[in-house]
């Protein structure tokens, strides 16, 4: 046991918790007075300097080794190396500091999994995980808590732009002094980039999902938009694609107790959402559904629940790490005294991916995308007052917040999601060889395949998509992608090598988002099948002249078609090369593959070899 002492240091850092906006003073003094003090050595870098400064990566990773080494339940690993050579931090804390993939789940244990700076400068979940893990380290928290419980925390994911370091990275938000990027070293934002997984930060982290099996993840984030008391914000999926069992347990164990908790630590706080008008909160506020690019999105497609924490950004640095802190520890407990029965709720939502796709079951409507309703939910937002007022310098409307001056206001939650598109899914999909980058993706995602060793001719279902149109900026680095998908059904003969993906499988859900064309994070939306819209062969006029008289000639219905097609379209009567290739399009050396989707769906078994995936 440490021996406490108060020094100035330690009077400085308690005078501190009254240091607050005008709102979050009685929050942050209750909240600190949750633990006595710990012993000045040991306080965390913001700690020392009042949370006016948030530590380097070398400081981070500096106090993370004095942990290691101050208590054996504590690991420093890394699980990769970023594209600046920097090592990706991973800790492992586990009762006996012993637990591995292969042995974290016995004896009944669940692996709880949080995650810091994602988006580099927001960077007080970080702050609020060093003080959890030094709590554990010093026995200030009850060591009971890691017997049902393996603990995995990534102080920071986005490491690069974490060393992207200024006092100018973040200017909705309140502190510190300075921060770290948004973005990675290559710009890319890793909360958009889980299903393609273009960074070399997201394909390590997929690993780490892939070998340990996570049963609970954190990811922590400070918020942007409107001003309001609450000072803590949490968000997890509750729609119709998420597993019902796994619904239940956070509704049972997690959501009440869990804010209920919070507000004993002395915070503020609420479900996340967005103002409907960032200039009238009266308007409404409203909360989606999260497209697996998104860390929300994407864990609970793999049966599991994610909690979303935002601090609010406005709140003095201090109130946001005590905020984050606050809620990683009551995770904990909750995770700790739930354990078995998250374990069954997780153990039904896989059975589900099982029996999903599997010969002799009734396929059922797999849901891909949700969309919002104009109905209205009464809500009372706890928000502050405020004014619009003309701005001379917009020429529009501005909003003034005056945080001083608590305002509830009745309004309206939009939250109700319906269904949006749908698909049965298939037995399996059909990847061809010659598409590698696709095929290093799916197994990156930890999916189970198969490989052919031998052509195999049988009954597909495919997809020609049409009315081609690409983004005319980039998103996250590619240019995405629509379309209309049209199915059909032939026999195709697929060559040896096709990738075989079952869906009937944990992660199956994974699959038929990464291959199914109208899903909205599909591979071929984020453009890794672009070329395939791309012609690749040219008719010369003189010649398609000669071709379209011929066709004309010989095919009535296809002259009434043309004749009726210059009658309604006049920018197609006056483009000369649209009429020529009307003809081209419908004769026999036009490329039949032309906006043919080469991933295909399999209704039946398919005997492979014995399977090249992994898990």
């Amino acid at each position: 046991m440490f021996r406490r002492k108060y020094t100035a240091l330690t009077l400085t850092l308690l005078a501190s918790t009254a240091l607050a906006a005008p709102l979050s003073t009685a929050t942050s003094a209750r909240a600190s007075a949750s633990l006595p003090p710990p012993p000045d050595e040991w306080l965390t870098p913001a700690e020392r300097s009042a949370f006016k400064s948030t530590p380097r990566f070398d400081e981070t990773m500096a106090f993370c080794r004095r942990l290691a080494d101050k208590s054996p339940r504590i690991r420093v690993t890394s699980y990769g190396v970023s594209p600046l050579g920097r090592d990706l931090p991973l800790l492992i804390v586990s009762k006996d500091g012993k637990a591995a993939p292969a042995t974290a789940h016995d004896d009944g244990r669940i692996v709880l999994f949080v995650q810091n700076g994602i988006h580099a400068g927001e960077c007080d979940g970080k702050d609020g995980a060093l003080m959890l893990l030094r709590d554990i380290a010093l026995d200030r928290i009850d060591p009971a808590l890691l017997e049902r419980v393996v603990l995995l925390v990534i102080p920071i994911l986005n490491v690069d732009g974490h060393e992207r370091f200024g006092p100018y990275n973040r200017i909705n938000q309140n502190g510190p002094e300075q921060m770290g990027w948004r973005t990675t070293s290559r710009n890319l934002n890793l909360n958009r980039d889980y299903m393609k997984a273009d960074a070399v930060e997201m394909r390590a982290w997929l690993k780490v999902w892939n070998n340990w099996k996570p049963d609970l993840h954190v990811d922590t984030h400070t918020t942007d938009g409107g001003d309001w008391q609450y000072d803590i914000m949490l968000g997890w999926e509750t729609n119709s694609n998420v597993p019902s069992s796994i619904v239940e347990w956070m509704q049972t164990v997690m959501e009440t107790a869990l804010y209920d908790r919070l507000r004993e630590d002395g915070h503020e706080p609420s479900p996340y959402f967005d103002l409907v008008d960032g200039l009238n909160p009266a308007k409404g506020v409203a909360s989606s559904a999260y497209e697996p690019r998104y860390s929300t999105g994407y864990v609970q497609l793999r049966n599991r629940p994610s909690i979303l924490v935002e601090s609010h950004m406005l709140k003095p640095n201090q109130t946001r790490v005590l905020a984050q802190y606050h809620l990683l520890r009551r995770v904990l407990e909750l995770a700790s005294a739930n354990a078995e029965t998250l374990r069954a709720a997780s153990a039904r939502a896989d059975a589900e991916d099982l029996a999903r796709g599997k010969s002799g079951t009734a396929p059922q409507p797999f849901v891909l995308s949700l969309k919002h309703t104009e109905t209205p939910t009464p809500f009372t937002l706890k928000g502050v007052s405020y004014s619009v007022i003309p701005s001379e310098i917009s020429g529009g409307d501005r909003i003034v917040y005056d945080n001083t001056k608590p305002r509830d206001i009745e309004t309206s939650w939009f939250k109700t999601l319906v269904v949006d598109q749908t698909v049965i899914p298939p037995a399996a999909y059909a990847i061809p060889p010659q598409w590698t980058e696709v095929i290093e993706l799916v197994e990156a995602h930890g999916l189970q395949t198969s490989r052919l060793t031998e052509p195999l001719t049988t009954e597909v279902e495919g997809y020609r998509l049409r009315e081609v149109k690409f983004a005319e900026r980039p998103f996250e680095g590619r240019f995405r992608t629509q379309f209309r998908a049209e199915s059909f059904s032939e026999k195709q003969t697929l060559p040896t090598g096709t990738m075989i993906v079952p869906v009937a499988q944990v992660g199956g859900k994974i699959a038929m988002h990464l291959l199914e064309p109208a899903a909205p994070d599909s591979l071929v939306a984020w453009g890794f099948f672009s070329a395939i819209f791309e012609q690749k062969e040219y008719a010369d006029g003189y010649k398609l002249e000669n071709l379209a008289e011929k066709m004309l000639a010989e095919d009535p219905r296809l002259k009434e078609e043309f004749n009726a097609k210059l009658a309604a379209d006049e920018k197609f009567a006056a483009d000369r090369r649209a009429r020529l290739n009307f003809f081209y399009q419908r004769s026999p050396y036009w490329d039949p593959q032309l906006g043919l989707y080469p991933v295909v769906r399999l209704n039946h078994p398919v005997r492979t070899d014995s399977g090249t995936g992994r898990r």
